[in-house]
């Protein structure tokens, strides 16, 4: 890190524009906190983007980071940026292993595409074949483990801030629904619970993010939805 980047960081002179249910912000913000990086988070509403946002957002999404010297977005540039400019790297050192977990974050992009598909299934038979497609997912996760608290380490690693706020989803699911998403994946099991007592994990979402997430679900009109209004009757 320049020493510039040191005098900015530690003014706490970079912003992360958020929305408070977004996982892609929640892994910039788990990267920011775990390596120490002073920052201030200033949400906003994607159904009524403000003007501002519009002006510097190429993309209209969140994360955004700006920094004295400009505008970034992308939670995988940002982690990367973030990553490269201070001390020591979350990535592993040998360049095989740095590309493996790369790898595997792009999978986990992909398991967030299928919980979006499950949150909005819009019938019993829908929501099943989604589970199913994710309980597959978290399959061949399970292969990936070893015995390590983390995806591949003791230490916390880049790739880790991904899983957490994956994971994070079923807390709020399995208040509502007895479905097991966990069935034959005991590694996978002991990772979600290990992240989810990492207090960067924790402390990436605002405080009323599981009744906000909550109201979310509600609004998809899906079997989901349906389940959630049957336990609250």
């Amino acid at each position: 890190m320049t020493n510039n980047e040191k005098n900015k960081f530690n003014n706490g002179q970079i912003d992360l524009v958020s929305f408070a249910l977004c996982p892609y912000v929640q892994r910039a913000i788990i990267i920011l906190d775990e390596k120490k990086i002073p920052h201030n988070r200033t949400y906003i509403d994607l159904s009524d983007k403000p003007d501002w946002f519009k002006a510097i957002s190429p993309l209209g999404k969140v994360p955004l980071l700006q920094t004295e010297q400009g505008v970034l977005f992308e939670s995988a540039v940002i982690g990367e940026y973030l990553d490269e400019v201070t001390t020591g790297s979350l990535h592993p050192t040998d360049p095989f292993e740095k590309a493996r977990h790369r790898s595997w974050i792009e999978f986990g992009s992909t398991i967030l595409a299928s919980i979006a598909g499950l949150y909005s299934a819009p019938d019993a038979k829908t929501f099943r074949e989604k589970r199913a497609v994710i309980i597959g997912k978290f399959e061949q996760l399970e292969a990936q483990l070893g015995d390590t608290d983390f995806f591949a380490s003791n230490d916390f690693q880049f790739i880790d801030a991904v899983y957490g706020p994956i994971f994070r989803y079923f807390d709020t699911f399995e208040l509502f629904i007895s479905d097991n998403f966990f069935p034959s994946t005991p590694r996978v099991k002991k990772y979600r619970a290990t992240l989810s007592r990492r207090p960067s994990v924790i402390q990436a979402v605002p405080e009323n993010y599981q009744s906000r997430l909550i109201d979310f679900l509600i609004k998809k009109d899906s079997y989901l939805s349906q389940k959630i209004e049957q336990k609250a009757a």
